[in-house]
């Protein structure tokens, strides 16, 4: 039912659907025959021929694929890293960014337990370009507001998809005139399986059943592929599938930011707090998040070679990510209030640390506030490219490939409900035990729905439904020409369409709340919710009362679409999110790729240079004359980009590597706004901006590396890497009252912000940008070389260093800080312990990242924000019954590692500090 249910909303499945139905009835004859010769095993004739040659040792299981993904490496000129599946739809890891995280130099971020996003390099996922199977793609997705929220960039969301519908990623860490402009970072490739992948008929498919200990529900996941070739192997089809569903919970601590007496606050009492060094937690909170995921991906492929020199296919690809989420905060609200008129907190006791941090306070006259809310989020991706080959002679080859890939993302319910306790007296919080887990007490009974209130012009329902939209249309044709047996040289032209479209609704006025019918109270509108696995000791309210959002909506309808409840995208302080750039990219590019030797020395390599000219248009909401208009800018900018890769063969396993390249990305596609976002929520006041006219970014880049092959499926390598950033986009931050920024009061309607009030302004502005420079250590070996057993264990290492000095503005465009780039860890290792036995075999791996900036310069007078390091702990392991059949168990995050938040380096403040549970998967998997 499923299948059918998705048929009905894309051609791509009920396309990849048919392709199921026919593959499936072809194979019934190949079904009766011996399983042997569906699986490619070698028959008892092939095998005594296979006897007499001794030296032909094939390898599989985990050790296969990293033989593979070696020649993979070994075979390319550039830098380049590989993942390869170890066997038919099965890939290393459960999700993709999870897997990349095993290259040198890869780093994930994560949302809900899961990576989500890549750094590479010490670039953030903005630099990174992804193509699906040769073709540029974009995913974005929505998450918490502490992982990025909803994407309106140009990172690439890996967690869109099941990694069982790949088998193969390649990381290009350098540039070559025939890939295409637009990544600092590097060129990731995900490649789907195509039939002439396999020998005939194939199938496989896989159950599991996931186990999270946190939120302590069992959820099934399940993959299948089939392939099958046809006509002496001229055509093949190919569809798989991969289907999760996953519930998850999340729970920590968290703060929003950290705020100085006299930015925020409005304190009375104790005088040290109202020194601007004195730091507080602008809303000190505890909260439970619950996450439900459903995920659905279809591949489809179809291959035709009419003749030897013509060869042509079709690759199809739909995946579905549909999720649901609730947050659920129980918040000490008037911290974060700023202004006149605000109720003013009174300090009972207090103390400060050495860092300046409030890390104790008891208060009179708090507002706590219990807010829930609720998302619905779905993201729909499809693609289809279509690529042909044709040898015009046996010297001159032609290529071409055109498709489109496209990526809806829409969040139509997301709904905030709160209900507050004004004034509540001794209210504490007590960071003194443990600075990431204080101990909060209230001041009152927080499970009384008597003790809450629901009140018009104080008490809130957000409605903000959003929804972003990315379509990628390509054409590229190209030629090879073999002009000698040491060089061919390379050319082609290339044209991308590229349209983001992102939209936001609101209600005219979130404040205004309706009183509640007769007969109705708060115990009928509200639900209990509480800590699972989070201890902090006596005093700490782990249990409160929620706004329960299904029973406010069954009295007051609020998804109507009517009356107050009525929303729309003209709210004056929501323009700024309704807005679009469209990008026309015209690419033109020539590559000579040679081979020589010099004495004895062989020598390989390209050079090329790629012309790129884009026009972009950007649209969005300007303010003119004091009010806001839907205003378009165009501007085109060209870019000249030469690229040069060597490699020497020192000797047949010794490799020296170099290249060096110019290089561009551009600029992120919420800074190319012409128009400004005004958002208010709760103590939250934040004016976003952009530029339509912002510079690309530029960099020349330096790649040096050496490899050593010194046994077989074994490496040791070392690769240093600088790249001169010329240009780069900071946002700069600065909080000041709302009158001084010349916008309209009229953008603060229903929003019951005053323009007295202190705002964050975030601002895009070109700067000069600076230097990175890096090393990568590469060490992987089979232990063949120790006896018995022990030659079935193996080995895979990498570290990376990065360091840069990116010098960032203020405001008003003087030089502040000079520091990291956002995203860079200066440290990353992975290490992967392996055994490969006949039968058995088994894994586990650490994944550690350095803490890393996210914010510069930092808000409410912090000098900078950042993610604290982690280390995060995998294993795998599995038993072969027979050929056909296997049984795996998979733990994910077994030291369940928390997220963990921070703002300023020095005071080390607290921001979020979450955990999600570790996760286990049973399974079993069949091959025939």
């Amino acid at each position: 039912m499923q299948l059918q249910h998705l048929a009905k909303k894309t051609p791509v499945t009920l396309l990849a659907a048919a392709i199921g139905v026919a593959l499936h009835m072809a194979a019934a004859p190949v079904l009766a025959q011996d399983a042997n010769a569906g699986t490619g095993a070698a028959t008892p004739t092939e095998s005594s021929q296979d006897a007499t040659n001794l030296d032909a040792v094939t390898v599989t299981g985990f050790r296969g694929s990293l033989e593979r993904a070696l020649d993979v490496k070994r075979s390319e000129t550039g830098v380049v890293d590989a993942i390869v599946a170890e066997d038919i739809a099965d890939f290393p890891d459960l999700n993709l960014a999870e897997s990349l995280q095993r290259i040198p130099g890869v780093s994930i971020a994560r949302d809900a337990g899961e990576g989500r996003q890549i750094s590479v390099r010490g670039l953030s996922p903005d630099f990174t370009r992804v193509r699906i199977n040769g073709m540029e793609a974009l995913t974005t997705t929505g998450g918490t507001d502490s992982s990025g929220g909803a994407n309106r960039g140009r990172g690439f969301d890996f967690n869109v998809f099941a990694s069982e519908l790949f088998n193969s990623i390649k990381v290009r860490k350098t540039a070559s005139a025939e890939i295409e402009e637009g990544s600092l970072g590097a060129t990731v490739d995900l490649q789907t399986a195509r039939p002439f992948d396999y020998a005939g008929f194939t199938f496989v498919t896989g159950a599991q059943l996931g186990y999270n200990d946190l939120a302590g529900d069992l959820d099934p996941r399940a993959t299948m592929l089939i392939s099958n070739t046809w006509a002496d192997n001229k055509f093949g089809a190919l569809m798989s599938v991969a289907y999760t569903k996953r519930r998850l919970l999340e729970e920590g601590h968290s703060t929003v930011r950290w705020a100085n007496g006299t930015s925020s606050g409005g304190f009375s009492g104790t005088p040290p707090v109202e020194s601007s060094s004195v730091f507080h937690p602008r809303i000190p909170r505890y909260g439970v998040l619950e996450h439900e995921q459903e995920r659905l991906g279809v591949t489809a492929s179809l291959q035709f070679d009419p003749s030897d020199r013509t060869s042509m296919g079709l690759d199809l690809m739909y995946a579905d990510l549909d999720a649901t989420r609730g947050e659920n905060f129980l918040n000490g609200l008037s911290f974060s209030r700023t202004g006149s008129g605000k109720p003013q907190t009174q300090v009972l006791e207090s103390e400060v640390d050495g860092r300046g941090n409030m890390v104790y306070g008891r208060f009179n006259n708090v507002d706590v506030r219990s807010e829930a809310r609720y998302d619905e989020l779905e993201t729909k991706f499809t693609q289809y490219s279509f690529y042909v080959d044709h040898d015009l002679t046996d010297a001159f080859k032609l290529n071409a490939q055109f498709g489109q890939a496209k990526s809806e993302f829409e969040n139509p319910i997301q709904t905030t409900i709160t209900i507050d306790r004004l004034n509540a007296q001794d209210y504490s919080y007590d960071y003194r035990g443990n600075d990431r887990l204080p101990v909060i007490d209230n001041g009152f009974d927080v499970n009384d729905p008597s003790q809450w209130a629901f009140i018009d012009g104080t008490s809130e329902i957000r409605l903000r439904p959003q929804f972003a939209e990315n379509t990628i249309d390509t054409g590229q044709v190209g030629f090879a020409w073999s002009l000698s047996d040491g060089f061919t040289l390379k050319g082609g032209g290339q044209f991308k369409e590229y349209t983001f479209n992102t939209r936001e609704e609101r209600r005219a006025s979130e404040l205004v709340v309706p009183p509640l019918p007769p007969g109705t109270t708060l115990a009928d509108l509200t639900r209990q919710i509480g800590l699972e696995d989070i201890s902090v000791g006596a005093g700490n309210d782990s249990t409160w009362l929620i706004p329960d959002i299904d029973a406010f909506n069954r009295i007051f309808n609020i998804y109507g679409d009517s009356g107050i409840f009525a929303v729309s995208d003209q709210v004056p302080g929501v323009l700024g999110n309704n807005r679009s750039v469209t990008e026309r990219d015209q690419g033109f590019w020539l590559q000579g790729d040679f081979s020589t030797q010099i004495g004895t020395l062989p020598l390989s390599g390209n050079f090329g240079v790629r012309q790129v000219d884009t026009t972009q248009t950007s649209t969005g909401y300007a303010i003119v004359g004091g009010a806001p208009v839907l205003t378009t800018v165009k501007r085109s900018y060209d870019d000249t980009l030469p690229s040069f890769n060597l490699v020497a063969d020192v000797t047949p396993d010794f490799l020296v590597r170099f290249a060096a390249a110019k290089v561009m990305a551009r600029p992120g596609l919420g800074n190319l706004t012409p128009g400004v976002t005004v958002n208010v929520s709760g103590g939250a006041r934040t004016v976003n901006g952009g530029n339509p006219l912002l510079e690309p970014f530029r960099a020349k880049t330096v790649d040096l590396s050496f490899e050593w092959y010194f046994t077989d499926e074994a490496l040791l390598g070392l690769g240093l890497f600088y790249k001169d950033i010329d240009s780069f986009v900071q946002t700069s931050r600065e909080t000041r009252p709302y009158y001084t920024s010349g916008l309209p009061d009229s953008l603060l309607i229903g929003t019951g912000a005053s323009p007295m009030d202190d705002f964050q302004f975030n601002i895009p502005v070109n700067t000069p940008g600076g230097e990175l420079t890096g090393l990568e250590l590469s060490y992987q070996q089979p232990f063949t070389f120790l006896p018995g057993l022990w030659s079935d264990f193996g080995v895979q290492l990498n570290y990376t260093y990065v360091d840069s000095q990116i010098q960032y503005v203020t405001s008003s465009g003087a030089s502040s800080l000079k520091t990291d780039l956002t995203g860079l860890s200066k440290n990353a290792y992975n290490a992967t312990l392996y055994y490969e036995g006949d039968r058995f075999s088994a894994r586990v791996s650490a994944a550690y990242r350095d803490d890393y900036l996210t914010t510069v310069p930092g808000r409410n007078d912090n000098d900078v924000e950042g993610t604290e390091a982690t280390t995060t702990i995998d294993m795998s392991m599995s038993y072969k019954v027979n050929e056909h059949f296997e049984l795996t168990l998979e733990g994910l995050n077994l030291t369940d590692e928390f997220q963990d938040q921070w703002v300023d380096s020095i005071g080390d403040r607290a921001s979020v500090y979450h955990h999600t549970g570790r996760q286990y998967f049973l399974g079993a998997r069949y091959k025939f």
